[in-house]
């Protein structure tokens, strides 16, 4: 009796290992991704690549993505040509930053052109998008989860409505095409970094600036201004900033892969969009109780302002970019 309990219990001992065995293969024989950013673990765009992350590992189809936040893997703009390479799976990225590589993908950071959330939307549904999706694959790029995040303006000498508002200011620009829209309305243009922009202020370098509006509060820029433009029901800046993928590690994922990063995908849209609109509301909270004045542009001001950019950043865009006046209608078309 002895002898057959000690045989059941290495039977069982035996069997144990062999399921966990088996536990410990199947995992290392899931697929792992690599998904490249820029940001802290604390940002939007890291919460959005989490969300696709753990929603594609809860579908149990074996595969994972293993996030490298903060450019600990690549910077910013190294991520482009190693992933389209295949080299490197997948990236949260300010697609502008491919203007080099993909001239039309400069209309993703052009002013006046995205007025709100909603209609930024309706771009992602519309042939404009569509047509910026056939040129990122033929550039070895698929889009995975599509995402805008909107910013303003602000001023230590004034609010800033409409394009003669600015005329005289030293101003910093969050990109080449708002630097050459402000440049048309008569300011002067002072490149930098987000992170500069308030001691920049603080000594009297910089009269006004345009950023995003998370950056807004995180830079507390809201210290130094006394008036804040911000992203409501129109908004002159607007950034696509949407996870890619490398269209080789799509082609080798199998179709139930690919329906779990469809449907996490999803999930990670609708996540942008409501956070993307609170940074905007919150942004608005904060200047507001440090007593900064807000101005709201108008549908009037608005369309000054897109009458200004269809003479300087549009033309420009056209100028350079092959079949870009037929690009840009396409976008402009979207209502």
């Amino acid at each position: 009796m002895k002898i057959f309990k000690k045989t059941l219990t290495a039977s069982v001992a035996a069997i144990s290992m062999s399921v966990a065995a088996f536990g410990m293969s199947a995992s290392a024989g899931a697929e792992t991704l690599k998904l490249s950013h820029q940001w802290s673990t604390s940002d939007i765009r890291h919460k959005v690549a989490q969300i696709v992350a753990d929603e594609v590992k809860a579908a149990n189809v074996d595969l994972e993505i293993q996030i490298f936040p903060s450019g600990s893997l690549f910077k910013a703009k190294e991520q482009w040509t190693p992933m389209t390479r295949g080299q490197l799976d997948m990236i949260v990225y300010p697609l502008a930053y491919a203007g080099g590589r993909v001239p039309a993908t400069n209309l993703t950071l052009m002013p006046a052109l995205v007025k709100n959330h909603d209609h930024a939307n309706r771009i992602n549904e519309s042939p404009f998008m569509a047509k910026i999706e056939e040129l990122l694959n033929e550039d070895g790029v698929v889009t995975v989860a599509k995402g805008w995040l909107a910013g303003g303006f602000a001023s230590t000498k004034g609010c800033i409505r409409k394009p003669e508002d600015v005329k005289g200011l030293q101003i910093r620009a969050a990109g080449k095409s708002f630097e050459q829209m402000l440049e048309g309305a008569g300011a002067s243009i002072a490149a930098m970094p987000s992170s500069e922009i308030y001691p920049a202020m603080q000594t009297g370098v910089l009269d006004a600036t345009n950023t995003s509006s998370s950056s807004f509060v995180s830079y507390r820029i809201y210290e130094q201004v006394s008036c804040y433009t911000p992203a409501a029901g129109n908004a002159l800046w607007f950034m696509y900033q949407p996870v890619l993928m490398s269209k080789k590690s799509y082609d080798n994922l199998n179709d139930a892969q690919k329906e779990a990063l469809a449907a996490a995908a999803k999930k990670a849209e609708e996540y942008y969009t409501t956070e993307g609109r609170k940074q905007d509301a919150d942004s608005i909270a904060v200047f507001k109780e440090n007593g900064v004045e807000i101005a709201e542009l108008t549908d009037e001001d608005f369309a000054a302002w897109q009458a200004l950019a269809k003479e300087t950043s549009y033309k420009k865009f056209v100028e350079e970019t092959p079949n870009g006046q037929e690009l840009l209608d396409m976008a402009l078309a979207v209502e």
